[in-house]
């Protein structure tokens, strides 16, 4: 049977999902035409079908070797190799397909949103400059541009692209969020006006998820702005809306989060083959993982370790959890992926997602010999973390229950965190991650050094002697002044960490305690 009826074959397997039979066709095609990238693509797709992961990201390996592919394909193969775990591949793939001259614009555009996905922001933002001259004039790229100057710290030119950003498109709820967050509002200076001119007009019967997201981000900073000014009464009214219209759009799912902790701890028990050496490779660089709920205080904790000599931050990289779905067979498609590879992972060389995990991140090191991997939820991975890469340092940011759990409440993070919109919801959340930190401390006492929040702003010289002490580093002055680190930070804090280390984040949950009465009682019967 010749190329053409061979992929008609398969096309016809396919769109009958006969997946597997449609596999061996195209293994047929593959041998018949080695060199051409677009079978290997096909069979890449259907093999991610059958669920064979490594098998897919084999075959795009295969295909990034290939010369002359055209650049539209090249991005398919990038996209894949990076959702394979094969970051390296990746990032090479995207370097031979930027030097290229007379990329299509939209091309350009994509390439740089998947750059800042990967958290490589100096490329992210070289490849959005090159987009716009080259005419791209979508309020995603202007927005992505601004994204990236702020999180640079240059806060003036990115109130100026959201400013002329809003000025052509006013109901653009993304950018007004970010236009608000770039510094805090005064009587002088805010967007009340403009905020509540928009709200008016924008839609209210409506299902459309989009629709009720660009409503919650406009309610969410009138939050913002409302409670820098200090009208807290007010302010509190549009952060239950915003949160009422989040939580309409991505409701959290209780029996989800309490199946995989139970998954976790079940794993734990289990986990232990290694087929390589528990000593590290003394030829390269080595992480230092940041943990524990999101808003505990681990970008403060992540700039002032960077802004040791010695240390260099990765910011929230997800590359971990990627090599666990790669070592485990188990593509990542929908929220049941993590479960799934939690469930194989007893089963799996922990030696070979060590050794993975670093050949996909060292390069983030930047010839420091640590880098930070500060992603929170790696909280759930300790275990694996411990047994894949016995040697690396765990840090565990803890602050107070309110504290924390106001701060993930207070802050639209999009739909990444279905748990804080809701009070019943983020209890919910926070009583998962403290049954969870709870089994590490008593079955791995020395698997992690629990930093305290308060601790750190309060006294820093005495929590970061012990937090470099642990990690086999020196004290250096530079740890004490994060505000002096130049190097991007892409995360919510990162207007507050550009400051001198200060200690108002304490306790700022009780300017709305008579709205918390939800999140008090169930915080007092989970501590």
């Amino acid at each position: 049977m010749g190329e053409l009826p061979l992929r008609r074959r398969a096309r016809q397997l396919v769109e009958a999902q006969q997946f597997d039979a449609a596999c061996e066709v195209l293994e047929l095609l593959a041998r018949e035409i080695p060199d051409n990238p677009a079978v290997r693509m096909d069979l890449a797709a259907v093999l991610l079908r059958c669920g064979r992961l490594r098998d897919s990201t084999a075959q795009l390996l295969k295909a990034a070797d290939l010369p002359d592919m055209q650049p539209e394909l090249a991005m398919q193969i990038a996209r894949g190799l990076v959702y394979g775990g094969e970051i390296v591949a990746a990032r090479a793939c995207l370097d031979r397909l930027e030097s290229r001259p007379h990329l299509p614009v939209a091309l350009l555009a994509e390439q740089a949103h998947m750059r800042w996905n990967m958290r490589e922001i100096p490329a992210a933002r070289r490849l959005v400059d090159r987009a716009i001259a080259a005419g791209a004039d979508s309020p995603r790229e202007h927005h992505l541009r601004a994204m990236l100057m702020q999180f640079a710290g240059e806060l003036d030119g990115a109130a100026s692209i959201l400013d002329a950003c809003l000025q052509r498109w006013p109901a653009f709820g993304d950018a007004a969020l970010a236009r608000s967050s770039l510094r805090r509002q005064t009587p002088q200076n805010h967007h009340l006006d403009f905020l509540s001119h928009q709200l008016e007009r924008l839609p209210v019967a409506t299902d459309a998820p989009a629709e009720l997201a660009n409503r919650a981000a406009f309610e969410a900073c009138m939050f913002k702005e409302l409670d820098d000014l200090g009208r807290d009464e007010e302010a509190w009214q549009a952060l239950a809306r915003c949160n009422a219209l989040m939580h309409q759009v991505t409701p959290y799912d209780p029996e989800g989060e309490s199946a995989l902790v139970d998954a976790l701890i079940e794993a734990s028990a289990s986990l232990g083959r290694r087929s390589g050496p528990d000593e590290p490779d003394a030829e390269g660089p080595q992480p230092i993982f940041i943990v524990g709920m999101p808003r505990s205080g681990t970008t403060l904790l992540d700039r002032m370790l960077s802004s040791h000599s010695q240390v260099t931050s990765a910011g929230e990289i997800t590359d971990f959890i990627r090599q666990l779905r790669c070592v485990t067979d188990v593509p990542p498609q929908g929220a049941q992926a993590l479960l799934h590879a939690v469930e194989r992972s007893p089963g799996a060389d922990m030696a070979e997602l060590g050794a993975r995990y670093l050949a996909q991140t060292r390069w983030r090191a930047q010839g420091r010999r640590y880098f930070v991997d500060k992603l929170p939820t790696n909280i759930r991975m300790v275990a694996h973390i411990r047994h894949a890469l016995p040697y690396a340092r765990i840090l565990h940011m803890v602050r107070d229950p309110m504290e924390v759990c106001f701060s993930n409440f207070s802050v639209m993070f999009g739909n990444i965190s279905p748990y804080s919109y809701d009070q019943h919801a983020l209890a919910h959340y926070y009583g998962q991650y403290a049954r969870l930190a709870q089994h590490w401390r008593a079955t791995m006492p020395d698997a992690m050094l629990e930093v305290s929040y308060a601790d750190l702003v309060r006294t820093p010289e005495a929590a970061l002697h012990q937090v470099l002490e642990y990690c086999g580093l020196a004290m250096e002055d530079a740890c004490f002044h994060p505000e002096r680190n130049d190097t991007p930070v892409a995360t919510p804090s990162n207007i507050q960490v550009r400051e001198p280390i200060h200690a108002r984040g304490l306790d700022r949950w009780q300017r709305y305690a008579q709205h918390l009465g939800v999140l008090r009682e169930a915080m007092a019967r989970i501590v």
